[in-house]
């Protein structure tokens, strides 16, 4: 049984759509998922879909979704924290390769995102792109908190060791499984068993053999055996620790 650790429902259509998207997760063994938000309403949208689908939701601000940011943004995302369906604060971090808003605002965002995520015990969701050593820096000035994620890892072998020293849970998205992927392949090979993760970011990174098309989160399981196969483990004990970790991470039952 897998877990999808992130998944943008809300993307993958009208509802009926998702509905389909979750009946195929559900038959290909997906047992449960996370639909984080990325501004307020994808964070309402990630609740509502949290409760009709058995899912769970995170709330935060993406930090492309910053470009008019202030301090005052967080209080509508701080009052979905105690919904009993959000597990998580996120997606949250830094992207310096879109750089769709500028720095100060991303950091000033990430920060109060840490702040969020301590303040009320709930795991945090870091994005990172090009920007993986800044958002370290970021979480070892502010003291991270005591859950965290880096969702589908995509930064260098030194930040890699960073990330596991902090203690933090490091996911992989379909990306992994793409042929020019050998330092993903090699990365995942390091993570320690009890923090390994596994996403699709769906609608996004479709994993091979399905490339080319819409990801959902039925294709978890093929992330996950492309992360089976790099770490020469037989894919029933990836699918078994990576939705116990998951499980961990979020503070959630078995479903």
């Amino acid at each position: 049984m897998w877990f999808d650790s992130h998944c943008h429902l809300y993307d993958l259509g009208d509802d009926q759509a998702v509905a389909g998207a979750v009946a195929r997760a559900r038959a290909g063994l997906v047992e449960d998922m996370l639909v984080p938000g990325v501004e307020l309403k994808s964070s309402l949208r990630a609740i509502e879909l949290a409760i009709d689908h058995r899912a769970w939701a995170a709330v935060g601000i993406h930090p492309s979704e910053t470009a008019e940011w202030k301090e005052s943004s967080m209080a509508a995302i701080e009052e979905l924290v105690g919904h009993p369906r959000v597990v998580a604060i996120g997606e949250t971090g830094l992207d310096f390769y879109r750089d769709h808003a500028p720095r100060d605002l991303q950091r000033a965002n990430f920060a109060a995102h840490i702040e969020l995520a301590k303040r009320h015990s709930k795991a945090l969701i870091i994005h990172t792109r090009e920007s993986a050593g800044a958002a370290l820096d970021m979480l070892e000035h502010h003291e991270p908190p005591e859950r965290l994620v880096f969702h589908c890892w995509s930064g260098a072998a030194d930040e890699l060791r960073r990330a596991l020293e902090m203690g933090a849970f490091v996911s992989f998205a379909g990306n992994i499984s793409f042929k020019s992927a050998e330092a993903l392949r090699d990365a995942v090979q390091v993570v320690p068993p009890e923090r390994l993760m596994v996403e699709t970011d769906s609608p996004y990174l479709t994993p091979v053999p399905h490339r080319g098309t819409s990801n959902e989160p039925a294709y978890v399981a093929f992330v996950g055996a492309a992360a089976a196969r790099a770490r020469h483990e037989p894919i029933e004990q990836v699918a078994a620790a990576t939705s116990a970790n998951a499980r961990r991470l979020y503070g959630v039952a078995e479903a």
